[in-house]
């Protein structure tokens, strides 16, 4: 089936949909008489994105699993369908449909994952970081406490950012969101986000150093998983 050109707001052909973009498109509109199955359907799909989007960071929920596992695929999807709706007619077909749906679903999951880690484990806790940590036996006492130090300093460094900072490098520098996603998501630019991942590397780096813990950024990423 051929592709369709998509109207845009002011009634000229913005980009050219696949059909079955168009076909979602056009059946999510308020008022359509398929509007509730289509929804139904995209949650679906938005669910099953974000179990296999959890599976694949099994190993920051720990001992997530069973009906809580489920849940945050639950809610992941939920929260990414509220925004695909919302921002329906941002779609302007550059990928097909359920490529850009997926955006969203990837960043709720990836912010689930983060607040759930801080939550029970926050950075700078011992028990983040043990797994990362080698056999506490062939280490120096000094270097345990060095490194529980740099952990409960970098623990403070990303509390002190700011909301944007914060999320940003959460979803970006540890929990490898993508930068084009975390953009959509946030509903503003590449170049913002980039700036903001800046500034909170700037500013963890800065306060580290303060606190007498010089790190360059593969540290304090390492610090962090």
């Amino acid at each position: 089936m051929p592709a369709t050109a998509a109207t845009s707001l002011d009634g000229n052909a913005a980009t050219v949909l696949d059909a079955a973009s168009r076909r979602w498109v056009e059946q999510l509109r308020v008022g359509h008489p398929r509007r509730d199955q289509t929804v139904r359907s995209l949650h679906d799909v938005l669910r099953r994105v974000a179990l296999s989007e959890l599976s694949r960071r099994r190993h920051q929920l720990r001992s997530v699993g069973g009906p809580e596992f489920e849940d945050l695929a639950q809610q992941a999807a939920g929260d990414a369908l509220v925004t695909v709706l919302d921002k329906l007619d941002d779609f302007r077909g550059l990928s097909r449909f359920t490529t850009w749906a997926y955006k969203f679903v990837v960043f709720e999951v990836s912010s689930k994952v983060a607040r759930h880690a801080w939550r029970r484990q926050p950075p700078g806790a011992e028990d983040l970081a043990s797994d990362e940590l080698p056999d506490p036996l062939a280490r120096r006492p000094e270097d345990c406490l060095e490194q529980r130090a740099q952990l409960e300093a970098l623990s403070h460094a990303i509390g002190e950012l700011t909301d944007r900072q914060r999320r940003v490098f959460v979803a970006i520098a540890l929990n490898d969101v993508p930068i084009d996603v975390v953009a959509v998501k946030l509903g503003t630019s590449r170049n913002t986000i980039y700036k903001a991942l800046f500034d909170a590397r700037r500013g963890l780096r800065a306060r580290m150093a303060a606190a007498g813990h010089p790190v360059n950024d593969a540290r304090v990423r390492d610090f962090a998983q």
